[in-house]
């Protein structure tokens, strides 16, 4: 629907226009001294909002204009909600550098037959790194790392509505320290306080009277607070397998090993309510070869891929509803599996001492498509959720 330049929907060559010549002709053809005009029937507005809830963002944002009412709905918090669990469409996201950092856009639709790719926004100037730490609900989390400065900004972007919320720095973090730097990071929902929380695992070595000292931190910023609070860290020593973290019901969960060597694996939770950390078992115990480990999430649950298997936990926190899915038909060595798509399609990463394109294998049928990412990318749900509270 095209509109004007006051924000309302041109009239001419447009489906209103047809719908009132259409019945215009009906009730002159109707109308006579004992037939008086039919009047066009009208919708329940529960039944509108039922109809309104299951469009693509795109098209809500342009119905805002149609009328009050429309716009009041489609701006109201309460239908942000609905048209979230209801939205099925999921775009994947990759951060691309060319003189400047752009973040793409690839619609999942087009992935085994011709990617198109849409920017859809710069991230500032070219001296920082940028990087996915996550998404959640629609709302992407970006890490900066500025160069020469061991300040990093965190920044929420949800590109379906290009809204952008940078979060304020930690006023306790010096800008400079070379020993310093985010071990881990995760970005995810609270569900019992209805709130986004970020959260930074830090690791810092400082020199105190000529020995080196390891000071580990976490810290957790909530979406809306003006700062950063510290809250316990890991009851444990782990290393990390996977820096960024993946959000499930209400908790942040990390693959970890317990020494360098990832011979015993499994699952670090932090509850975002609580604060609290809990282990989660792998499946067989988490006795496989880290490297061939990856976390990820399918329709809401924790996926692990264990080489050429595709494991899911169905109840989250219960070890025993591990359930594997299918096992990958085709793998090559140098290829780590990192997503899970529908109808058994899965994404995979070449390995660190591999340099090559990503792979997408549809495990039905073997077939297999590559495509040229700069780094990896990140699967979100189309949704009208703003990050800016």
């Amino acid at each position: 629907m095209a509109l004007d330049s006051e924000g309302g929907y041109k009239q001419n060559n447009t489906i209103y226009s047809q719908i009132f010549a259409k019945r215009r002709q009906l009730t002159g053809t109707l109308t006579s001294p004992s037939l008086p005009a039919l009047p066009l029937p009208t919708l329940p507005f529960e039944l509108i909002e039922e109809i309104l809830a299951r469009l693509p963002v795109k098209l809500l944002l342009q119905l805002r204009c149609a009328c009050k009412s429309w716009n009041f709905l489609i701006s109201n918090t309460k239908f942000h909600k609905k048209h979230l669990s209801l939205s099925t469409t999921h775009t994947l996201h990759c951060v691309s550098y060319s003189f400047k950092y752009v973040l793409k856009s690839y619609p999942l639709d087009s992935l085994f037959t011709n990617v198109t790719t849409t920017d859809i926004g710069q991230l500032k100037h070219s001296l920082c790194n940028v990087s996915l730490v996550g998404s959640c609900n629609g709302i992407l989390c970006l890490a900066v790392y500025y160069v020469g400065s061991a300040l990093i900004q965190f920044r929420l972007w949800n590109p379906s509505i290009r809204k952008l919320k940078e979060l304020p720095p930690d006023k306790n973090s010096r800008d400079r320290l070379p020993l310093r730097g985010i071990m881990m990071y995760g970005f995810g929902y609270d569900v019992v306080n209805d709130n986004y929380k970020v959260v930074s695992v830090l690791r810092a070595c400082e020199c105190i009277s000529g020995n080196f000292v390891k000071k580990d931190e976490v810290k957790v910023h909530t979406l809306g607070a003006n700062s950063w609070k510290r809250i316990p860290m890991f009851p444990f020593a782990v290393v990390p397998i996977q820096k960024s973290g993946q959000c499930v019901s209400g908790t942040i969960n990390w693959l970890v090993s317990k020494d360098t060597e990832k011979s015993q694996c499994f699952i670090l939770s932090l509850d975002m309510r609580k604060d609290s950390y809990q282990k989660v078992f792998l499946p067989n115990d988490g006795k496989v070869d880290g490297c061939s480990l990856h976390l990820s999430v399918f329709r809401d649950c924790l996926t692990v891929f264990c080489g050429d298997d595709v494991w899911v936990m169905k109840e989250y926190g219960n070890n025993e509803s591990w359930t594997k899915l299918f096992t990958i038909l085709y793998r090559p060595a140098f290829m780590k599996a990192i997503y899970v798509f529908k109808d058994e399609q899965v994404l995979l990463k070449p390995t660190e001492d591999w340099a090559g394109d990503y792979i997408f294998n549809n495990c039905r049928d073997g077939t297999s498509k590559s495509i040229d990412f700069e780094n990896t990318p990140e699967v979100c749900v189309e949704s009208l959720i703003s990050p800016c509270p």
